[in-house]
Formats: structure tokens, sequence, C-alpha cells
């Protein structure tokens, strides 16, 4: 089978396109023939090793894919690697069948984008109806789908940030209220003049440096910062614990694979609803473009400079 593999860890120089033996699915296990797999930031980390969990040499990148079971099922599966492939094995326990009506690119778009997105909203912002949301990034894969179900389930007012006028355009076409340029010379005082000059609700940050700490800065009393990624690759300044008295505000990490650690199916609840309101029009998937296997360099270039917007995916056949 046709893979990216990477030998050597680096930028995207490292992925290149090879030819290997089709993985074998052990006892429990469900080989997928994918026909897309999605890219991810993570994936980016995970090319130069400074993702969450440590990368190990040789790998072939990519934790989510799209196609079907043996058995003609059209699934999506979160995967522990290996999705830059024409064939993957997959947990039954993370594969989830794709209803009719719903297509590859938005399968791809929920299974780690849509429930980061949910996850962040549900479990660590625990949203109520009225309040104020900062989608930071709001033009990307996660942020898309956050403005999108933060107007669903009743915010107040969403604030979406993006770098470009673009952006900035589709975040209000998918429901934003206000929209923010994310190269704000001072991030606290843009969104509280979105807000009407008063501090927000809640904060959705994959950036990092300083509009963390601004938006931090930003918060109202009991207002919660849900912090999920890095993409600046610049660390935000450490969180002083006193300064958090100052204004009752919470501040929370999230990795999408501790959802599996949960009692229950809280990933299977989220896929489930995320396919319900897809199918009922209220959420939509954005595609930031489709690339061959072998343009996985190319994507990732793309997703690194920071202009791409919605979910970017890698089409197998080409």
């Amino acid at each position: 089978m046709r893979a990216v593999q990477v030998t050597e860890f680096g930028g995207p120089e490292v992925l290149r396109q090879v030819e290997l033996p089709d993985p074998e699915p052990g006892e429990g296990q469900v080989l997928v023939d994918v026909t897309h797999a999605g890219v991810n930031y993570a994936d980016t980390h995970q090319a130069e090793n400074t993702y969450l969990a440590p990368s190990e040499l040789p790998l072939v990148p990519g934790g989510e894919v799209a196609g079907r079971t043996g058995d003609g099922r059209r699934v999506v599966s979160l995967i522990d690697g290996g999705g830059y492939a024409q064939r993957a094995v997959a947990d039954p326990a993370r594969t989830y069948d794709i209803p009719d009506g719903v297509d590859e690119l938005t399968a791809l778009s929920f299974i780690v984008q849509g429930t980061t997105a949910w996850m962040l909203l549900r479990r660590n912002a625990h949203l109520r109806a009225g309040e104020s949301v900062v989608v930071h990034a709001a033009a990307g894969g996660v942020g898309t789908i956050a403005v999108q179900l933060a107007k669903a389930w009743g915010a107040g007012r969403v604030i979406a940030t993006a770098s470009s006028q673009e952006k900035r355009d589709l975040a209000r076409s998918l429901g934003a209220d206000e929209a923010v340029d994310s190269r704000a010379e001072n991030m606290t005082a843009a969104l509280r003049a979105a807000n009407g000059g008063e501090r927000v609700d809640i904060v959705l940050d994959m950036t990092g440096g300083r509009v963390t700490d601004e938006s931090l800065a930003a918060l109202a009393p009991f207002g919660r910062l849900a912090f999920f990624g890095m993409a600046s690759r610049e660390q935000p300044k450490p969180v002083v614990l006193p300064t958090l008295l100052k204004h009752s505000t919470t501040v929370s990490g999230m990795w999408l694979p501790h959802a599996f650690t949960l009692p229950g199916n809280v990933f299977g609840e989220a896929m489930s609803e995320l396919f319900e309101l897809a199918l009922a029009g209220d959420v939509r998937a954005i595609s930031g473009g489709v690339f061959g296997l072998s343009e996985a360099r190319a994507a990732h270039e793309a997703l690194r400079s920071r202009g791409t917007t919605g979910k970017l995916v890698l089409d197998t056949s080409k």
C-alpha cells in the first residue's frame, strides 16, 4: 500500500511517500480501507516529536480515517497513528458508522475537531445559555465547529478571532456575532470592546503566547478559559494561582484522548449529537482543502502557515 512515513523528526520536509506492507489487524481490531485521512495540528507536532505523547520512529502519522470495513460499512475512526495510508487498523470501540446523508469530510471534521469543540463547551467551559463565548482561531477546524455549537446551544454572544478579513467573514457566516483581528495589539481590550465593554464568560484558546495571557485578563467573574493547544508554539506566562482570585476565574486544559477515560461513552455521545446536528442542518463542516496522499508535505505546510480554514484531508487515491 502507499503510505506517508517519517524516518527522522522535523518539519513538513520529513514526510515522504513510501510503499509499505498492509497492516495486519490484531485481535479485536478491524481493517479499514481508507478513502480519506484527516490532517491535524497534532500531526505536525508528532512529526517533530513535540506532541504530548512522545513519537517513535519510523512512524506513519495520522490519527483519523474515513473509509470502509471489509463488510462494507462506511466508517470514521480515531486511531493510534497510521492514518496517512491506504489501509489502517482501528479499534471498533473508536469506530463510528457514518450516517446516510453525511459525507466523509464532515465525519472527519467531527472525529477530532468536532468532539474537541463539544468537549470544550460541554465539559470544560460548561456553557450556559446567554453567556459570551470567545473562539480563537475561529476559521480553523475546531473553531468553525465551536462557533456553530455555541450558537446552537444558546450562547448570548459569540466572539470570533481570526487573522484576515476573509476568515472573520467566514466566522460571521457561521453565526459569530462579532469578529476580532487575532493580531490586535491588546487582545484584552479588543475582546471587551467586542463584548460591549464587558468582560467575557468563556474563552476557547489553542493559540498560546500573549493571546492566552491577554484572554485570561479579559475573563469576567467566574469566567473560564479552556486551553487545548499552542498553534503559535509560544508558551503563555505561567498562571499565578492568587491572580485567579481577582476575578474568580478558572483555567482548564483539554487533551482529547482523556475523553475515553470518562465513565460511560461520552465520546460516542458527542459523535451522535454532532451527526444529528449535521443532519438537521445546524452544523456544517468547512473544507480547508483536499490534498493527495502524495501531497502530505504540502498539507502540513499549509496548516502550519495558519492560512487555512476548516478541515484539511488527504485523499488516498491520489
